[in-house]
């Protein structure tokens, strides 16, 4: 098969995509690490409490079902739906629709409105549809190896695999907890449950653990605030994440509901699937 110009920009838009629904712009994996800063304060300490708390049964519940909203400044806006797991690797499928941003007009100008995502423990795979195909020798599906990614020159491909391969809904709590002005600003129905609403505000250069600094100053943020609704079972129903970047703003809206729900994921077909590294080889 003949690489074009063409495959490679959708192989480029697809990660932009990935990196923009996992967060990678704005979070990074602090599993293992401690959660956050020690509490100065009998009110600091509830807060604290209470958001390890939220962290634990989010992060235990294993699965959800997903609804989100993104905006990257003008590169890219999306919606996305679907299931996520996240006991041990991330897996699950989610429907994308591009709605807006140079990257988006970028796709539809290449056939491509939407595409379906699927998050596998080793790959992550994304359907392009029938314009793409025909780019790709019929092949409908690209596939992302997380070993491709870690090999990639630099520590790009690395810290986005390592990001998608651990996000969770919990790690919007993880990077709350890093926030030096935490609080707690009452009680609100979200979704129709009750919930308690927790805001804050990051600096990366004040971030505590050196290597979740190092992670987010490479993606290129510099600051932004987390929102989150946690309900009566201490799991997460909805967060705001919105980041500074050297590239422009960031905001995610993401809503999460059926906790534990069965998900189910399989590769697509070998013969129906081209790999990143055949479309856009490295030099």
């Amino acid at each position: 098969m003949r690489v074009t110009r063409a495959c490679r920009a959708v192989v480029s838009a697809v990660l932009v995509t990935v990196a923009a629904l996992t967060g990678a712009s704005c979070t990074a994996s602090s599993a293992g690490r401690p959660a956050g800063p020690t509490a100065t304060s009998p009110a600091a300490a509830a807060s604290l409490a209470a958001l390890r708390a939220a962290q634990r049964a989010t992060d235990g519940a294993a699965s959800a079902r997903v609804r989100s909203t993104t905006v990257m400044g003008g590169q890219l806006s999306l919606r996305a739906d679907g299931a996520l797991r996240w006991r041990d690797r991330l897996t699950g499928t989610l429907t994308i629709t591009y709605t807006g941003g140079a990257t988006a007009e970028q796709m539809r100008a290449l056939g491509v409105t939407s595409m379906q995502a699927r998050y596998l423990p080793d790959a992550y795979y994304a359907r392009l549809g029938d314009a793409f195909a025909r780019r790709a020798g019929g092949r409908h599906w690209i596939r992302y190896a997380y070993d491709d990614l870690d090999a990639l020159d630099g520590a790009a491909g690395a810290d986005f695999a390592e990001q998608v391969r651990n996000t969770t809904p919990g790690q919007s709590v993880k990077l709350l907890l890093e926030s030096d002005d935490v609080r707690r600003t009452g009680t609100e129905t979200v979704a129709g449950r009750r919930t308690t609403h927790w805001t804050g505000t990051v600096e990366v250069a004040d971030v505590s653990d050196a290597e979740l600094r190092a992670q987010l100053t490479r993606a290129g943020m510099t600051g932004g605030s987390v929102d989150i609704w946690v309900d009566q079972r201490n799991l997460l129903v909805k967060k705001v994440e919105k980041g500074r970047t050297t590239s422009g703003g960031y905001t995610q809206t993401a809503y999460y509901d059926d906790y534990g729900t069965r998900v189910a994921v399989t590769a697509p077909p070998a013969g129906d699937t081209a790999d990143f590294t055949e479309l856009a080889p490295q030099s």
